[in-house]
């Protein structure tokens, strides 16, 4: 580099730190009208609540957001297998066989899943049934979300249901109830009698064994859990017959690298999926209204920054005196520009500050005081949150942006009042 280009470079830095230190004396210095302080003020604090609204709302989502994956981790396995064409396969090959005796899989479960309709008096309901085997409570703590009765797959030598809250509600059955359910499922083999619509089913009795509570509507709804064997037997599957594969993996197993595995073992034959691919539309649905949010929030805030303008116009016309000045002793118009520029981006700056330091108290408040209650009925007594180190890095950098666009236009208007 020559020495010209040197000493441009130099001269490049000391104005723009120049410029950065006469826009910091005029954010924070009075001015002679006492309202551009004014001004200033609004604008800092328009800036602050739009930043704090953003930091607040975000992590409410979040929050909501990781609630439902709580939830839904309570049935989902770790990984699921199924097949990719057809319903059901076979589980007896030495694929499954190898990934049952994986170091990193706790618990290798084949399972039978099929919609039905279950009946109790004059009361019907489409249902998804689930046959699971006996160790199915070691990869989903079933037990705990027992509203009422046991985890049983059998009562009194006869085959049991596991249902859902809402199941019991909708069909006005329990556990203590004499009268058993009738559960029936189209028939896969043979043919159907159009005289004798009724022969297209098959049907089994059913007692109530426990009734579960998971929170989530999907499951509370739909869901009756019963014995593999139970489903195999009315749907005439074999022994090694199943619709999927639920896996549970040993704590601390890196998901990702044993999906991985098990996906070069199967091929592209199988689909294999993890917690959030097996719930994919929700958590997409979710990830939407976030983002929407955010955009719908950011507008809101862009609209609060064109204060910055009103209070860049006035500081400009406050400080016409210094600009000529500045001219005088041959200060570029860049330079000048380059004030009132800076001056903008410390507004929205020490507003972005400001607001995310107000908002990240408020989160933590709520996390651990919690500030604002939902109510009884609810999951939980208080409005989730979680804060996420993306959504403020993202916060930060588009506040700083709508600074620099608010404030670019008066910058530029210098040149032009120039006399």
């Amino acid at each position: 580099m020559s020495a010209e280009g040197k000493i441009s470079w130099r001269e490049k830095m000391k104005n723009m730190r120049f410029a950065f230190f006469v826009a910091g004396r005029y954010l924070f210095s009075r001015k002679s009208h006492n309202a551009i302080n004014i001004i200033s003020g609004i604008s800092v604090c328009g800036v602050a609540v739009g930043t704090m609204a953003l930091v607040c709302v975000l992590s409410v989502l979040n929050g909501f957001e990781q609630l439902v994956k709580d939830s839904f981790s309570q049935f989902d396995p770790d990984l699921k297998i199924t097949a990719v064409q057809g319903k059901s396969f076979d589980v007896a090959t030495e694929q499954f066989s190898t990934i049952k005796n994986m170091s990193e899989v706790a618990v290798f479960a084949e399972i039978i899943e099929e919609n039905a309709l279950l009946c109790y008096d004059d009361k019907q309901l489409p249902v998804t049934i689930k046959g699971v085997p006996q160790q199915y409570t070691a990869m989903v703590d079933v037990e705990s979300m027992a509203f009422d009765g046991a985890f049983k797959l059998k009562k009194n030598e006869l085959y049991a249901a596991f249902i859902g809250l809402g199941v019991a509600n909708t069909l006005g059955t329990g556990v203590n109830f004499e009268s058993p359910l009738s559960l029936y499922v189209p028939k896969r083999i043979g043919t159907v009698n159009v005289g004798a619509p009724e022969t297209a089913f098959r049907r089994e009795f059913l007692f109530v064994s426990g009734v579960f509570f998971s929170g989530q509507e999907a499951y509370d709804n739909k869901v009756a859990l019963l014995s593999a064997d139970c489903v195999r037997n009315l749907l005439d599957y074999s022994q090694n017959e199943a619709t999927s594969v639920e896996l549970k993996l040993v704590d601390g197993t890196k998901v990702k690298r044993v999906q991985s595995a098990i996906k070069d073992i199967l091929g592209d034959k199988f689909l294999v999926q993890n917690q959030t691919e097996q719930q994919e539309d929700f958590y997409r649905i979710m990830k939407i209204e976030k983002w929407i949010s955010f955009f719908i929030l950011a507008f809101i805030l862009l609209i609060a920054t064109f204060n910055i303008i009103g209070s860049l116009s006035m500081l400009m016309i406050d400080k016409k005196e210094d600009i000529e000045i500045y001219r005088r002793i041959g200060a570029p118009d860049e330079m000048v520009q380059r004030i009132f520029l800076y001056e903008g981006w410390l507004i929205s700056i020490v507003g972005a500050v400001v607001g995310m330091v107000i908002g990240l108290i408020l989160c933590f408040l709520q996390q651990y005081v919690g500030l604002l209650k939902m109510g009884s009925g609810f999951m939980v007594d208080n409005y989730p949150v979680q804060v996420q180190f993306g959504d403020v890095v993202a916060i930060f950098i588009t506040v700083v942006l709508l600074g620099f666009l608010s404030a670019y236009y008066p910058a530029k208007s210098v040149e032009r009042k120039k006399q």
